[in-house]
């Protein structure tokens, strides 16, 4: 007997972010403390779940998505600067440590593959920089069990996940700007921690742009202001290619240069000098922090991509929007929300809207039964790192 699922596909209407007046986005980058968390607890969750493959020939039960970040203490100087007191990262979850007589060395793993991610990520990062604790639990009972059910998994919780599709402009020219900086921009000065703040009112773009300043490439405050000047000349090169609005952009706006008062760091980001950090506390699953969409507060970062619709389903409705949004809606919304212990394909709503032509109904309805038909390829997705969480 064929399933049927719980789609609703509605078409209100509503102005799209693109047509209203004001738009307000954010993203923390990379380097930020709180993304620095994410990373970090997405990193163990993978070489978990790689272990438990390797291991057992599937992934076990854990959630390693409690990363605490304590912000050190730093001296940074023009040309030079250190490190007085290192940060502080609590990894924290659950874990499955042994199956049978076998143990696994969870917390191994899990401090191993944090150290490798901050290695990758942050350019002048040194081991002395970190004190490094980890406190990883056994998994309860009860969220084992769900886990072990056979067939197609079971939620381990009642949450619900949001995505929409497509992107404005604003929120493109934000979320690809960070990434710029820290993948194209090539300047050594610049730190990973980036935090890009965007506004449009009508057809006037203004982006806000805070910038972590590696020290030891600056010889002074003369220096200082040309690298500024040489990151602003890059930028607005960039960002032309987006669009041909009025796009103005301020970078590091809380510097005093008649002080001497300048953000520069030791190793380029924030945590160094007292910026505490946590995982599900900056950007949502696609990347962005964005007050005019709806979004869930939802942590998707380190919660294992088995059963835990907290992570699979914020992924998995980005992924169906996306496709209602190529078959030509204007935008798409997706809701869907679980019961715990229920069939992960089986959500208890998963609710679409969509802005555009109402011709598209049944292709949207098409689109997110065969999603969540195949709900499990998120979990592929995320066990080879081919999806971002933040």
């Amino acid at each position: 007997m064929e399933k049927t699922r719980n789609i609703v596909v509605e078409f209100p209407k509503e102005i799209p972010v693109e047509k209203q007046s004001v738009e307000l986005v954010e993203r923390k980058g990379i380097g930020h403390p709180d993304s620095l968390c994410d990373g970090v607890a997405e990193s163990v969750s993978r070489a978990l779940c790689k272990e438990y493959i390797k291991r057992f020939g599937r992934v076990m039960h854990h959630n390693t998505d409690q990363v605490e970040l304590v912000g050190g203490a730093a001296d940074p100087k023009f040309g030079g600067g250190e490190i007085t007191r290192p940060i502080y990262i609590l990894l924290s979850g659950r874990a499955t440590n042994y199956v049978d007589n076998e143990k696994i060395p969870a917390g191994d793993i899990a401090i191993n593959a944090a150290m490798e991610y901050l290695r990758k990520n942050i350019k002048n990062f040194k081991d002395s920089y970190i004190d490094i604790e980890q406190k990883i639990g056994q998994g309860s009972a009860d969220l084992q069990h769900v886990f072990r059910r056979e067939g197609i998994p079971k939620s381990n919780d009642t949450s619900f996940g949001v995505g929409f599709a497509p992107l404005s402009i604003t929120e493109r020219l934000v979320l690809e700007t960070e990434r710029y900086i820290n993948n194209g921009l090539k300047m050594k000065e610049v730190g990973e921690d980036i935090k890009v703040m965007g506004v449009r009112r009508d057809n006037n773009i203004t982006l806000t742009i805070a910038a972590a300043m590696v020290s030891r490439y600056i010889d002074d405050l003369d220096a200082y202001k040309s690298v500024i000047e040489e990151m602003h000349e890059k930028l607005k090169d960039f960002v032309a290619k987006f669009d041909d609005r009025n796009i103005h952009i301020d970078i590091n706006t809380g510097d005093d240069y008649e002080k001497g008062s300048v953000y520069i760091t030791v190793m380029g980001t924030s945590a160094e000098q007292g910026d505490d950090g946590s995982v599900g506390r900056g950007n949502r699953a696609n990347g962005l922090i964005t007050p005019y969409r709806p979004m869930s507060m939802e942590a998707t970062a380190g919660k294992n991509p088995i059963n835990h619709v907290g992570k699979i389903y914020n992924l998995l409705a980005n992924e169906i929007a996306k496709d209602i949004a190529e078959e030509g809606a204007e935008q798409a919304y997706v809701r869907i929300m679980s019961q715990i212990g229920k069939p992960i394909d089986q959500p208890l709503i998963a609710s679409v809207q969509v802005i555009g032509d109402q011709k598209i109904n049944k292709k949207a309805i098409e689109i997110t039964d065969y999603w969540l038909e195949n709900v499990t390829k998120i979990t592929e997705m995320c066990v080879e790192g081919k999806v971002t969480t933040f």
